[in-house]
């Protein structure tokens, strides 16, 4: 009996260390964040001066791109990017390809249109790593489960981005930040950034067809009608693997 106790004793020690560890590490990991953000906007300054100059000089409209996106715990914030399209592109319409401009090939091949974001991640809005950070349909979409990827705040780059980008599927690239979420730690941001760069240099996935969005977006609503149907059929029939093959089979369809 005594060494039940002491075992979950030790059990529920564990959880609490690791728990306070993951929040002393939130906290160092913000202060290194905006540290190293406010040193990069310093250095970086004529060269981002430069950049913005050269999208106006070759067309018409700002420099930065702006676009509302889904932070931590589903908050709405105002992203940041160099703007790489003209003016006159329709996100909406699909018949046409973007119109990228010379400039912002370059600078999204190169990954230079996310500098902006060190503005972001100065405010709190950001992270150098966590999950990218997507336009509010996508969280909108997702289920109670999926959205757990917005328990840290979003980055620049993270896990899923190393692991494929835009050339995996939106089900594996929630899994990955899933992953990232559940073994959030400063070894597995070390990881991260390892990573990132064979994969900027790699440019592997780097760009999405105009269609990838709503695509990615109308699997995902596809999936939660067939998912939250499932949770009613089980709540029913109290039978867990009916929900199971449901949501499997589904996905299976759609990955």
């Amino acid at each position: 009996m005594n060494t039940e106790l002491e075992f979950a004793t030790d059990e529920l020690a564990l959880i609490y260390n690791n728990k306070l560890s993951v929040q002393v590490y939130r906290y160092a990991k913000r202060v290194i964040d905006i540290f190293l953000a406010i040193i990069m906007l310093i250095v970086l300054a004529i060269p981002m001066t430069v950049i913005s100059l050269l999208i106006k000089l070759e067309s018409k409209g700002p420099a930065f791109f702006v676009q509302e996106r889904t932070g931590k715990n589903g908050k709405v914030f105002k992203m940041y990017k160099f703007r790489s399209m003209t003016c006159d592109n329709d996100v909406h319409d699909f018949k046409t390809e973007n119109k990228l401009t010379r400039m912002g090939k370059f600078i999204r091949k190169t990954s230079l249109d996310e500098l902006p974001q060190l503005f972001n991640i100065v405010k709190g809005d950001m992270s150098f790593i966590g999950p990218r950070p997507w336009i509010t349909e996508y969280y909108d979409s997702m289920n109670e489960y999926q959205r757990h990827r917005y328990d840290v705040l979003p980055g620049i780059t993270g896990l899923a981005q190393v692991k494929g980008r835009n050339a995996i599927s939106i089900f594996q690239k929630i899994q990955y930040d899933l992953n990232y979420v559940e073994k959030f730690s400063f070894i597995m941001d070390v990881k991260v950034l390892w990573y990132t760069v064979s994969t900027v240099l790699s440019s592997k996935g780097a760009d999405m067809p105009k269609f990838g969005i709503r695509d990615e977006v109308a699997q995902l609503k596809d999936f939660n009608v067939l998912y939250h149907i499932g949770k009613t059929v089980n709540k029913k029939n109290n039978s867990e693997d009916t929900l199971n093959r449901i949501i499997e089979a589904r996905k299976s369809n759609l990955v």
